[in-house]
């Protein structure tokens, strides 16, 4: 059964990168782990059967622009919110309260990640698997990917808030692909297909 969910953006980025923050769970034990390019830490996990949501946004070069607290889906019934307010600071909701949940994120700092580093989550319920994060880059990217352990890169649905924000988010739904269970590495391209960030994820459980 799915449950009523907010996370934000937070603490254990956060904690990696020398700033102050929040991270904030609602109606459930599940967990958001984060953590910053170069720095092997938490969450991740293994599948051949990955799946990328947001298929319109790898079609077309670069991060697909919404609106500040536009609710985009992003797979398994979650819906992810980015703020003007804060440092990369985003929410992502299961349930009904998206609106309730943006106006309480508004006063969190947000992942305040170092510069040209990403930031990483995963949440899972079931069988099911959906990652995370945000990235802040000097450069624009083309494109996000995850891999999970030997598989092939997946494309990842990528979101930015309009003008030169510096940063925006990043989403793969892998709906059915079971607990994950290997090391995942996210990595950032340019245009030119140079290598912007890369962060690598461990194994995590992480539950709803």
């Amino acid at each position: 059964m799915k449950t009523k969910r907010l996370v934000m953006a937070g603490a254990v980025a956060m904690a990696l990168a020398g700033g102050a923050g929040t991270a904030l769970a609602l109606g459930g034990s599940a967990q958001q782990a984060q953590a910053v390019a170069g720095a092997p830490e938490a969450a991740a996990g293994s599948t051949e059967s990955l799946r990328a949501a947001g298929a319109d946004a790898a079609e077309a070069p670069g991060p697909r622009v919404v609106q500040p607290y536009e609710p985009v889906e992003i797979g398994q019934g979650a819906r992810m919110g980015l703020l003007p307010q804060g440092r990369q600071n985003y929410v992502v909701v299961w349930g009904d309260d998206f609106a309730e949940s943006v106006a309480q994120a508004k006063g969190y700092v947000g992942d305040s990640i170092r510069p040209n580093s990403l930031s990483g989550g995963l949440h899972t319920d079931g069988d099911d698997a959906l990652f995370t994060g945000a990235f802040r880059t000097d450069t624009v990217p083309a494109r996000i990917t995850v891999r999970v352990g030997t598989g092939p890169e997946r494309d990842a649905g990528v979101l930015m808030l309009p003008g030169d924000p510096g940063w925006g988010t990043y989403y793969l739904d892998a709906a059915g692909a079971g607990a994950p269970k290997d090391t995942t590495e996210v990595t950032a391209y340019g245009a030119d297909g140079a290598v912007l960030a890369t962060l690598s994820f461990k194994p995590f459980l992480a539950g709803r």
